[in-house]
């Protein structure tokens, strides 16, 4: 006799509250066919929304009457596996984050409507059976309709549309011909692979330390640990990553690998098709939709070995997850700053623990909290600590710019040096991380200068545009030709950008190609890779970037880095700023010297004596690392203690802070010894698009201590009537407290 199933569907809809909903099973579905993972359309409110499924139950807490069965089951499998239900889900309770909300954020946008999925597969094209049959010869006088026949072929289920013209060109005609005759229709085809399979090729043979940190990590497959791959910037780690995702496709596991920007995707990508063997994909918000969701349902579906992404992809579903890769993992871009603003690295290591796989964080500048769980014993550290090849890393030096003549930011050692570099056949990598032309426009005669009207920051001059831009909320104003207060045309500009350097730099030096990486001059797509091709094939010898240049790219060429102006990260207001400054300075400076030419670095500054700029000229990195850690603990700050930073904003400033202050309120009864409340108080930058913004932050000195307070003080303050306009959101695990 068969079990009755359960009645009660317990649905996640996608809507901004924090818990599930209880529904009846309609009374025309099959049970058996109602599981979790499967999306479903709900009534909801007066109207329908779409939800999913996370679990059956034979009971609900909500009285019969008020229980409405669902409107529709919108997929004929589950999208999602257990596993990737109980990550999400286990995201939204640590995130303090709606769970529906959650679950549709990790899917493709077209998922996240309530309608059924499409058939499965790609618009394309089959053999008939008369195709099929038919003798080849005929098509002797028509041989692009030969080419096509042949492609299909080999191919019983057919081939997409995107497919054959990849493989056969402008072929419209010919398929048209050949439907006329019968051979050929209309068909939904298998998705092909974003990157297809193709014959692997061999790579340069790996040095003893390589060789080390391969085989701990392989020996480590098919069970639960993390790494931390520590390695100086050219020592060769994507090395490392292509023989562990090898070895897991040996043992018939996907890997998924992380990195924090699309700009390092196309490369990866390349690299990563000549090495491994079998299909991969890419997932990155660069995609389009369509590509997008194609990419993800190859990975979801267990075709492709090899998903490389960026932050989101950590939700992607793979069956037969063997291997995580998180590259750069000291990068700011793994933490989500809106919505569900999660750490994709730190989600990497649960989902490793929950898949039971190894996890490989890799970087040369490794986050303090990285560091902090590798003294702990908890992450194993593997060493990289000599270039791949044999290259020298490059000679430091720092140069006291005080007193002397700079022309847009270059001193006259650096453009000398620069000179000697490009007369003798070298490449020079300029860093200044700002872009535009210059930060700030005045007038000369009055003093006007070009503030933005809906932020407490100036309007920085675009100038190849004729613009005025805030580089916060975006606003943009024509280039005035006088000033707006007196009517002068005596307008000059403040500070400088890349714009202004890219301007500067065709004056000194007539006739040298340049290039200027920034998200200016990268907007177009395909741009940034075909700039970093034509530098890494020495055709560019003049480099100039933001620090879209600074992450992971392998400029052979290039001898000397010149880092404008240090001087910006050294006294900031947050915490993290003094660490986030000395990766900076390490990963540029590890663009020189990377092949057999030696690399010297220099460092602009007024602050020679600054005991960060000593360390890391000395003592590297790790040195630096060990001081801010014990830094940290002494003044009980992450890692040594959790925090969360509720945020609130409005069209005035005591609205905003008024909300923090009843939350603080409500949290008075509720707080243990161990966990604290700093605030509320107006953030660094106050006004942003034309809001008001405050802050109050929890801290703990243990991570459940501030879940369990979040759980009980987010459901009182969720009871709160704030003042309309009011918007709130809280950051568990916040890297910006700006």
């Amino acid at each position: 006799m068969s079990q009755e199933r359960p009645a009660i569907l317990r649905v996640a809809v996608a809507a901004p509250l924090p818990r599930l909903f209880d529904y009846l099973r309609p009374a025309d579905c099959d049970p058996a066919r109602l599981c979790p993972g499967l999306r479903v359309r709900v009534p909801f409110g007066g109207r329908c929304r779409v939800g999913m499924i996370v679990a059956l139950a034979a009971h609900s807490d909500q009285p019969p009457e008020r229980l409405k069965p669902i409107a529709a089951v919108l997929d004929p499998q589950p999208l999602l596996g257990p596993s990737d239900l109980e990550l999400i889900l286990w995201t939204a309770a640590y995130y303090q984050y709606p769970p529906g909300d959650a679950l549709f954020t990790a899917l493709p946008a077209r998922l996240r409507r309530p309608e059924a999925l499409p058939e499965p597969g790609e618009p394309g094209w089959r053999l008939t059976a008369a195709g099929r049959v038919a003798d080849p010869s005929g098509l002797a006088r028509a041989p692009r309709q030969a080419q096509v026949a042949a492609l299909l072929a080999d191919q019983r289920e057919g081939r997409s549309a995107a497919e054959i013209r990849r493989r056969a060109g402008d072929c419209a005609h010919a398929l048209s011909a050949l439907e006329r005759r019968g051979w050929i229709e209309r068909c939904r085809a298998p998705a092909s692979p974003s990157l297809p399979a193709i014959q692997a090729a061999s790579g340069p043979t790996l040095n003893a330390d390589q060789t080390q940190a391969v085989a701990e990590v392989r020996a480590a497959l098919g069970g639960f640990r993390t790494f931390l791959l520590e390695g100086v910037t050219g020592s060769g780690k994507t090395e490392v990553y292509l023989h562990l995702i090898q070895a897991a496709i040996e043992s018939g596991r996907q890997t998924l690998m992380l990195v924090p920007e699309i700009g390092l995707t196309p490369q990866l990508a390349r690299r990563l098709v000549e090495r491994i063997p079998g299909p991969m994909v890419t997932l990155h918000s660069g995609l389009a939709a369509g590509e997008r969701e194609r990419a993800w349902r190859q990975a979801a579906d267990g075709g492709a070995v090899l998903v490389l992404g960026t932050r989101s992809a950590v939700f992607v579903p793979l069956p037969r997850l063997g291997l995580i890769l998180v590259d750069e993992e000291h990068d700011a871009s793994f933490k989500q700053q809106d919505g569900l603003r999660y750490s994709a690295r730190d989600l990497a290591v649960r989902r490793a623990q929950q898949a039971g796989c190894p996890v490989v964080l890799g970087s040369a500048t490794p986050s303090l909290e990285t560091l902090y769980n590798t003294r702990a014993g908890r992450y194993a550290r593997l060493a990289l600590p000599e270039r791949a090849g044999g290259a020298r890393p490059p000679e430091i030096a720092l140069l006291d710019v005080r007193a002397q003549p700079l022309r847009a930011g270059l001193s006259p050692v650096l453009v000398r040096l620069t000179e000697e570099q490009l007369a003798a056949g070298n490449q020079v990598l300029l860093f200044l991380n700002r872009r535009g032309f210059a930060p700030v426009l005045t007038c000369h005669a009055c003093g006007w200068v070009g503030d933005c009207p809906k932020c407490d920051a100036r309007l920085t001059l675009h100038l190849a545009e004729r613009r005025l831009w805030c580089h916060h909320c975006g606003l943009t104003r024509p280039l005035p030709a006088v000033c707006p207060d007196c009517g002068d045309g005596d307008l000059r500009t403040l500070g400088l950008g890349t714009e202004r350097l890219e301007t500067e730099l065709q004056g000194l030096f007539p006739g040298t190609p340049l290039a200027r990486v920034d998200r200016d001059s990268t907007r177009r797509k395909g741009s940034l890779e075909r700039i970093l091709a034509a530098a890494r094939r020495g055709e560019v010898p003049l480099l100039v970037g933001t620090q879209m240049l600074a992450k992971g790219h392998h400029f052979p060429g290039v001898t000397l880095v010149g880092l404008l102006d240090v001087d910006q990260g050294l006294y900031g207001a947050d915490f993290r700023s003094a660490e986030r400054m000395a990766q900076l300075v390490v990963q540029v400076a590890g663009r020189a010297g990377r092949a057999e030419r030696p690399g010297r670095v220099i460092l602009q500054t007024r602050h020679p004596d600054h005991p960060l700029l000593h360390t890391l000229r000395r003592s590297g990195y790790r040195a630096f690392a060990e001081a801010a850690l014990a830094e940290r603990e002494a003044a009980g700050l992450p890692p040594f203690a959790y925090q969360a930073l509720m945020r609130a904003e409005a069209r005035d400033p005591e609205t905003a802070t008024g909300f923090l202050r009843s939350a603080l309120d409500l949290a008075g009864a509720l707080l243990a010894t161990e966990v604290q409340l700093f605030g509320p108080v107006p953030a660094p930058m106050e006004r942003r698009a034309g809001r008001y913004r405050a802050q109050l932050l929890v801290q703990a000195s243990h991570r459940p201590m501030l879940q369990r307070f979040l759980g009980v003080w987010l459901e009182a303050v969720r009871g709160l009537r704030p003042a309309p306009g009011v918007r709130w959101s809280l950051d568990v695990d916040p890297l910006d407290l700006m």
